[in-house]
């Protein structure tokens, strides 16, 4: 009996393992005020429950085609031209569940053993796990809060290899909220011009949450020359508050959304098709809940910027979008050990957070602050106390 060498690659999810942990607690009678799992606190808006309920008394229960509805596709190709300046037709869209399917199917579609992947780090915890898993070689882009956590094109043209075959960008991004403006993804274009080998995947899924003016940057509309080799993802997890509802959404070229869905036909078959009802009324009917939404999440921003900041050895920048602070604890690392050491002081105080190494990072974690204000205050004044 054994387990695959490719399995031997990864390590378990580390957000996902301190969200099981913090719902272990609380079901064992714990006061836990859990900021570990990036999942909006919003009531899903109430005409996708709707159509959510019209699509199962109209029996709409069956298999659908692999790659989603055609419906749906349509509906996904509207989202990315609206609100990501993305235009496609739907045949170069798709429908998975969730992101992270879409993510690993264009991976694992696309790597060879060897093959080298420039993440900018931090990172989503996925990012680095699913390209080991794929064979590939993980490279990582150190970013600093002074830099913004964005790379820079000077910094991406010294890590392109021969071998370089994606640049993952994530924007805004998790777990540290920065936003790539369109000048910044211009430079990087310029750069990736000279090397035609190389794919980008433009993870988008928080882009409804960012607080800055203007409108949303990403590369393959900000350098359409370049559209031809980026996978642009996104989703309603974040934005439309769905996360249970798994439904991902990614737009490229059609020689890789066909791979992709070849992938699928075998991983898991089409998404839920009551998701995928749900999922249409959600990108065609009304948006401007979102704008609302956005500025709740701005002032909990505020709120815990403000409040970590005044906690001696704790330091946060403010992030530009998504809903994540990434806290700079390295003062206080030497009473614990590491990060994970200090993070699981914090769960004995009541506080589930993430260490920032979960990430790529190091000496700190990440707060979600997708929680209500007197929740977000009651973790801030824990915190202060477990490390007074």
């Amino acid at each position: 009996m054994k387990l695959s060498q490719a399995l031997s690659r990864i390590a378990p999810s580390r957000t996902a393992a301190m969200m099981d942990r913090a719902f272990e607690l609380k079901a064992a009678g714990k006061d836990i005020v859990s900021l570990s799992v990036g999942e909006p606190d919003f009531a899903t808006p109430a005409h996708v429950i709707a159509a959510t309920k019209a699509a199962l008394d109209a029996g709409e229960t069956k298999y659908t085609a692999v790659s989603g509805t055609q419906r749906l596709r349509e509906a996904a190709a509207l989202h990315f031209a609206r609100d990501l300046g993305v235009v496609v037709p739907a045949s170069q869209t798709m429908v998975s569940a969730g992101g992270k399917q879409a993510i690993f199917h264009a991976l694992l579609a696309t790597i060879d053993p060897g093959d080298e992947v420039l993440i900018p780090a931090p990172w989503w915890v996925s990012y680095p796990e699913i390209v080991r898993f794929a064979g590939g070689t993980v490279v990582p882009l150190e970013t600093t809060p002074a830099g913004g956590y964005r790379i820079s094109a000077a910094q991406l043209e010294a890590a392109i290899t021969p071998k370089t075959s994606w640049l993952l960008l994530n924007s805004p991004g998790n777990p540290t909220g920065s936003v790539y403006s369109a000048e910044e993804l211009r430079a990087l274009g310029g750069v990736l011009a000279q090397h035609p080998q190389i794919m980008v995947m433009s993870d988008d899924i928080y882009a409804p949450l960012r607080y800055l003016p203007g409108r949303h940057a990403t590369i393959a509309a900000v350098c359409p020359e370049l559209a031809p080799r980026v996978l642009t993802v996104s989703g309603l997890s974040k934005s439309h508050a769905m996360t249970g509802f798994r439904i991902g959404l990614a737009a490229g070229p059609e020689w890789l959304i066909k791979a992709m869905g070849k992938l699928q036909s075998h991983s898991s078959g089409n998404p839920s098709s009551i998701s995928q009802a749900a999922a249409v009324a959600a990108l065609e009917g009304p948006q401007d809940f979102l704008v609302e939404w956005c500025a709740i999440m701005r002032r909990r921003r505020d709120r815990v910027v403000a409040g970590i900041n005044a906690i001696p050895g704790l330091s946060t920048p403010s992030p530009d979008g998504a809903f994540y602070c990434l806290v700079d604890a390295s003062t206080h690392i030497a009473r614990f050990g590491d990060d994970e050491a200090l993070c699981l002081h914090l769960l004995d105080h009541g506080v589930a957070v993430v260490a920032a190494s979960a990430f790529g990072g190091h000496d700190g974690f990440r707060i979600s602050f997708a929680a209500s204000e007197a929740q977000l205050d009651e973790a801030v004044h824990r915190i202060a106390g477990a490390l007074s």
